[in-house]
């Protein structure tokens, strides 16, 4: 390899180094100031679960030992 090739080389190498770094270093900005927005208290739902409210009773389903013979 000529001194030219190796010259492309590094300068390659170094702009593939400082895109890397620049990439993380916004990564982590938009990482950090995501944890200091305040959170919501709400929860996502299951869109069927719309119309259920805290405290309904919901009907749920126990099979007995014997109706695995059937």
């Amino acid at each position: 390899m000529n001194d030219v090739t190796v010259f492309i080389y590094f300068i390659c190498f170094c702009a593939v180094t400082g895109a890397t770094f620049a990439y993380m270093w916004q990564i982590m900005g938009s990482t950090l100031k995501e944890f200091d927005k305040p959170r919501k208290k709400s929860y996502n739902r299951h869109p069927e679960m719309d119309e259920v409210k805290d405290g309904d009773e919901l009907l749920v389903f126990k099979p007995s030992p014997n109706d695995e013979e059937d």
